[in-house]
């Protein structure tokens, strides 16, 4: 049974003429770790401002259709139960943060006080999850002295401490270098792995390409593209979109193209690991 569902949404910004997301429909499953993928101004982030329940109460404008879950209307949802059941991490951690905390420690409990939760349970969750992500040794430090890889990971920490069965996560990446990157993921995949509902969106392809189980591919508002993650990212019409591929899976068609009488994959490539496998298949095949 499905467990996140969208039918037929359709959402425009106050005083504008242009639907932002048009004939939105989606079934999600608990548990599955989603990719969301598009050029900019695709509206992936209006999708994700949607989900958190953002629009239309703060944003406004005009939404059709309807957002589900577990069978009851997200609009059902109090302010409270949205906060426990739904994490946002938002794509420049300086927006996650509250400004209103002096230590990291401080930070990650800050949503929990606000839940009204135990004082000994707060400590002891906090505890865990700095742990959990690797920055326990970072507890005492300011966030706003961190760098951008530290506050993306406090921001993590805050929102992984109040423990949602749903975690929407836009654009964590953008400002992080390689070695920022590939940790987020990894604590992103750790998440998945711990059996939480992910959506992310994300630009890096190869990326989403090694993590993400299921991809959506918006343009223009619209969902052109969604299923297995493996398969869409082998679709050409990313290419002629301008949304891109994973550089294994270019570079398998490039050889295909210049050399199909030597080269021909059995499976075209999305990963690293993928290629070689092929590679290793090919090389045997002309020996």
């Amino acid at each position: 049974m499905e467990y996140l569902k969208l039918r037929d949404i359709n959402y425009k910004y106050p005083l504008s003429e242009n639907w932002v997301l048009k004939n939105i429909n989606m079934d999600i499953k608990k548990g599955e770790f989603w990719a969301v993928i598009g050029k900019n101004g695709s509206g992936k982030t209006t999708l994700c401002n949607l989900l958190r329940g953002f629009i239309p109460d703060f944003y406004k404008g005009e939404l059709l259709g309807e957002v589900t879950i577990e069978n009851r209307k997200l609009s059902e949802y109090s302010p409270k139960e949205i906060t426990e059941k739904i994490g946002f991490v938002f794509q420049n951690p300086f927006t996650q943060i509250s400004g209103v905390k002096e230590t990291v420690f401080e930070e990650t409990a800050f949503g929990l006080e606000n839940l009204g939760l135990e004082v000994n349970y707060i400590r002891a969750k906090v505890e865990e999850v700095l742990k959990l992500i690797g920055i326990e040794y970072l507890k005492d430090k300011n966030p706003y002295e961190l760098s951008g890889g530290q506050r993306q990971k406090v921001a993590f920490a805050s929102i992984i401490a109040m423990d949602p069965e749903i975690l929407i996560i836009d654009e964590p990446t953008s400002q992080l270098d390689p070695q920022g990157t590939e940790e987020i993921f990894k604590i992103i995949n750790m998440l998945s792995k711990k059996g939480k509902t992910v959506i992310l969106v994300e630009h890096k392809i190869e990326m989403i390409a090694e993590y993400a189980e299921k991809i959506i591919v918006l343009d223009k508002g619209e969902i052109i593209l969604t299923g297995d993650t493996k398969e869409i990212l082998k679709n050409k019409i990313l290419i002629e979109k301008e949304i891109g591929i994973p550089r294994y899976t270019m570079l398998a068609y490039e050889l295909e193209r210049k050399f199909s009488d030597k080269v021909k994959f059995e499976k075209i490539p999305v990963t690293k690991e993928d290629t070689l496998n092929e590679f290793g298949k090919i090389k045997n095949r002309n020996k």
